[in-house]
């Protein structure tokens, strides 16, 4: 018989690795990742009124929704699959001061869409933040004392106002204002409320980032806010510090942990998985989504394929799930597959 060895044999010791790549069977069947509809957690925006669509001109395709509204996308949300919805409210401008108090009132916006969302679609989950920042007149996070944001009184606020989103129906808080020891004091005050089964997804790294803008406009802080949020979000710079940071959450008591933004920290996603082992989520946040949508409306990229790409990466990271404002059109896109 003939030898039909060739070079390329020789060079490689006969591995080659196209064998698995020849043909779409093949590429499927070893596949090691895959992006489902169970690893999509879809964030909203939420307005006073009723009968409102909003749209917001810095993320085309996302809308603000009065609460009936809302209730409607959780519907659709549910029925598509997609496991929870993230919530997050515009409230009116009258209503914001330097303490955020209205994040205190129990029928506030926030609690009313959830007591809302889960009548109505009881089966969905519903992830709520408790970070100051839409209730407060200078736009950051936490209570603003003498140019300084406080970080002992801002965690005794935040854990009041997640036992009165827990009291709404809230399936999980988010805590995304980066103070210390606000895990802990918002596990023991859940759990002295008698929420033991409301989780916490920490925000466990969240890193000072160019990427919230167009978020800043969809809950109307971005002309609000006095200086910058350094004194409390983390340096991009600085991976270790995250890893800390990340550690004392798990100490506290966080049943999940979220890396924010999403794309840019993929080694944080990575890192901190393979540290504690917790359930690990990315918020791919409105600057990564705006984007890959103003891309592919200018024809520059193909906006499906990125779309799918990008939150594909993050599961390759290590992620079992992503925040995402892409969540209903890729699990449409799921649905046919």
């Amino acid at each position: 018989m003939q030898d039909k060895t060739h070079l390329v044999d020789d060079i490689t010791g006969h591995r080659r690795m196209r064998r698995n790549r020849k043909a779409d069977w093949t590429r499927r069947l070893v596949q090691e990742n895959r992006l489902t509809v169970d690893d999509l957690i879809w964030p909203i925006f939420i307005v006073p009124g009723s009968g409102i669509i909003d749209p917001i001109p810095a993320m085309p395709g996302v809308n603000r929704m009065s609460i009936d509204k809302a209730v409607e996308a959780a519907r659709e949300a549910a029925d598509l699959g997609i496991p929870a919805l993230a919530t997050f409210p515009n409230i009116e401008m009258e209503l914001r001061d330097e303490t955020g108090s209205n994040s205190l009132e129990a029928n506030n916006l926030i609690n009313k869409a959830t007591a809302a969302i889960k009548k109505a679609v009881p089966e969905i989950g519903v992830i709520t933040d408790v970070a100051l920042d839409p209730f407060t007149s200078h736009g950051h996070d936490g209570i603003l004392r003498d140019g300084e944001i406080v970080n002992d009184e801002t965690v005794d606020q935040v854990a009041r106002a997640a036992v009165m989103q827990a009291d709404a129906g809230a399936d999980i808080i988010a805590p995304s204002e980066m103070m210390d020891g606000r895990i802990g004091a918002i596990r023991m005050a859940l759990d002295a409320a008698g929420h033991q089964s409301v989780g916490i997804m920490s925000y466990a790294t969240k890193f000072a980032s160019a990427f919230y803008g167009p978020y800043r406009e969809a809950i109307s802080t971005g002309g609000l806010l006095i200086g910058d949020k350094k004194t409390y979000y983390i340096d991009p710079a600085n991976g270790t510090e995250a890893i800390r940071d990340a550690a004392l959450d798990v100490e506290e008591g966080a049943d999940m942990l979220m890396v924010k933004p999403g794309l840019p920290y993929l080694d944080i996603c990575w890192r901190m998985k393979e540290a504690f082992g917790l359930p690990t989520f990315a918020y791919q946040v409105s600057g990564e989504y705006t984007q890959i949508r103003a891309a592919a409306m200018n024809g520059w990229i193909d906006g499906e394929r990125a779309m799918l790409e990008t939150l594909l990466s993050f599961k390759r990271a290590g992620c079992d799930g992503i925040l995402t404002y892409f969540a209903v059109e890729v699990a449409k896109i799921l649905a046919k597959r």
